[in-house]
């Protein structure tokens, strides 16, 4: 467990990829979306996608995870089984980190009135139907997911190379669209349209789980025979 740990202290070296860009992202995007909001006339609540663009970079922190630290890790001895349970937790840690901010910024919202503006970049009613701590969750776990989905995406670069990892990324938009056609072929829309609008955002959230689940176990199963 002490050389997991120091794989997480190793990884948190690198701060500006685990902690200041994201911070840096999450605050230009809140800025730039207030200020958008305040420009838009009318009493009514304002609601913009700018919160997901933190969320979207933790692809990029789970890509570069892998990519910056596994080489120098093998040069100390650390196991692979160690380097992916380190590089975890260290993505836990900061997904905690930037969940524990959309909670605050959403209570600060409510308490302002959109700071003034009517602008929500924090709080969706949707995602806080089921409170703060509901809130956190599907925070969190969309960070992760977007974590090990780029996690994922580095193991199969870093041991089969960029062509196989555009095939894999090409098959899966096949994949995507022969499910498009196959609920077109059966005209499945409206029951598609309603099984989501049914679902609560913990209740998606818990999908992406299994889905990440499914990702992190396939990624350590490529680590293990990944080459530096």
């Amino acid at each position: 467990m002490s050389r997991t740990l120091n794989v997480v202290r190793m990884q948190f070296v690198n701060k500006l990829t685990y902690i200041w860009v994201p911070l840096l992202v999450l605050a230009g995007s809140f800025v730039l979306s207030i200020l958008i909001f305040a420009m838009i006339p009318g009493d009514f609540a304002k609601y913009g996608g700018g919160s997901q663009a933190p969320l979207w970079y933790f692809m990029v922190v789970g890509i570069q995870s892998l990519t910056l630290t596994f080489p120098f890790s093998q040069e100390m001895s650390v196991t692979r089984r160690e380097f992916y349970l380190g590089t975890l937790l260290a993505a836990t840690g900061t997904s905690a980190m930037l969940s524990a901010i959309f909670v605050v910024g959403g209570l600060l919202e409510q308490a302002t009135a959109g700071w003034g503006v009517n602008g929500y970049f924090f709080y969706l009613n949707w995602i806080w139907a089921s409170g703060p701590l509901g809130a956190f969750a599907v925070y969190f776990i969309v960070a992760m997911l977007f974590f090990v989905v780029g996690f994922w995406a580095a193991t199969i670069y870093k041991r089969f190379g960029s062509l196989w990892l555009t095939a894999v990324l090409v098959a899966i938009g096949f994949a995507f669209v022969g499910l498009l056609w196959f609920i077109g072929q059966y005209d499945a829309w409206e029951e598609v349209f309603t099984w989501f609008g049914s679902q609560t955002a913990i209740g998606l959230s818990l999908w992406g789980v299994l889905g990440g689940a499914v990702l992190a176990a396939i990624s350590y199963l490529t680590l293990r025979r990944t080459i530096p």
